[in-house]
């Protein structure tokens, strides 16, 4: 049987504002296997980058977790103190952020970057964190790990720092590897290299990896699994080829729509999905995406589906997928069969 590492369960989080309780994440639910590559994805609102902050326990105020548990290897990380949570962050539980040119520190070395983690937490000489600091800067593709460990990170390019910034997170060997959109600020050919090194550093390290983006292509040579995120819930959840080949939910198809294809040629028209995400300070009490969804019935304005499994493993939020609901001819070519 496969060995969960993480196991989000009800997890809500808001951000009490002067305008009123921003209802982020309204109750998310889901598990990531020993080794395994999740992906997150959703349009920029979606809840996905606070789902992931909330994990790693780095909300700042006015942000806080309403309910929920964040079970990692079976332990609560809800319910531990700050000080406990500093020593599972970058020990444990390790996160790249999406931009690597401010995320590093100007004024202190690559190699001494690398080491403040090492040395805080594997207790480590600093001769030996040094070392530790070329093997990783070697690791993630770096050339000439031994002089390059001495420079600063205005000496690196954009794609180099992104690496370093991996090779930060994987300096303590963690369990968990957190990439919150870690390609957004590289250009296409560098954005190539960094997921074909997570690909690598996959298979290497054995690493579970949470990879959240709002990009779908991002994640389909990465991912084996994918959760599709809409005004802070998921509204799909299934395996790469399901979601790629097999969507089920009208969002979920929306986004596909939305990416080019080379396969259409040159005259191909990319398909916007109409409207705007849904104000989180007021959700609404049904689907939260029924406002844009040219399937939408009107039990989808006023409750919210449960979810749906079509097969095992793949699951939707969506009424379509109710008994009682009417057969659906999909624009994708997907028909939804009645059991």
């Amino acid at each position: 049987m496969t060995e969960k590492i993480l196991e989000v369960k009800n997890m809500k989080t808001s951000f009490y504002t002067h305008v009123g309780e921003v209802q982020a994440v309204r109750g998310v639910s889901f598990h990531l296997d020993k080794g395994e590559a999740l992906g997150i994805v959703g349009e920029s609102g979606s809840g996905k980058s606070v789902t992931s902050m909330s994990v790693m326990r780095l909300l700042q105020y006015p942000g806080t977790i309403k309910e929920g548990e964040v079970l990692f290897n079976g332990e609560d990380l809800v319910k531990k103190s700050k000080a406990e949570m500093m020593s599972v962050r970058g020990n444990q539980i390790a996160m790249i952020f999406q931009d690597p040119m401010t995320s590093l520190n100007p004024v202190y070395t690559i190699g001494n970057q690398i080491m403040e983690a090492v040395i805080r937490h594997q207790k480590v000489s600093k001769a030996e964190a040094r070392e530790r600091a070329i093997d990783m800067l070697k690791l993630v593709g770096i050339p000439s790990p031994e002089t390059r460990v001495d420079n600063y990170p205005h000496e690196f390019s954009g794609g180099m720092r992104q690496r370093a910034m991996i090779a930060i997170a994987l300096s303590c060997q963690p369990d968990l590897l957190i990439a919150d959109e870690p390609t957004t600020a590289l250009d296409v050919t560098i954005q190539a290299q960094i997921l074909e090194l997570l690909k690598d550093l996959k298979t290497k390290v054995n690493t579970s990896i949470i990879l959240i983006t709002h990009d779908l292509g991002v994640v389909a040579d990465v991912c084996s699994r994918i959760i599709v995120m809409y005004g802070g819930l998921i509204m799909e959840e299934g395996r790469s080829e399901d979601i790629f080949y097999e969507p089920l939910h009208p969002y979920t198809m929306g986004l596909l729509k939305s990416i080019p294809r080379l396969d259409l040629g040159h005259k191909q028209r990319l398909v916007p999905i109409p409207g705007s995400p849904p104000d989180l300070i007021k959700p609404p009490k049904g689907c939260p995406f029924a406002a844009r969804c040219p399937y939408a019935m009107k039990v989808c304005l006023d409750h919210q589906p449960d979810y749906y499994e079509r097969k095992p493993g793949h699951k939707a939020a969506c009424w379509l997928y109710h008994q009682d609901a009417p057969t659906v001819e999909f624009d994708t070519g997907v028909r939804r069969m009645k059991e």
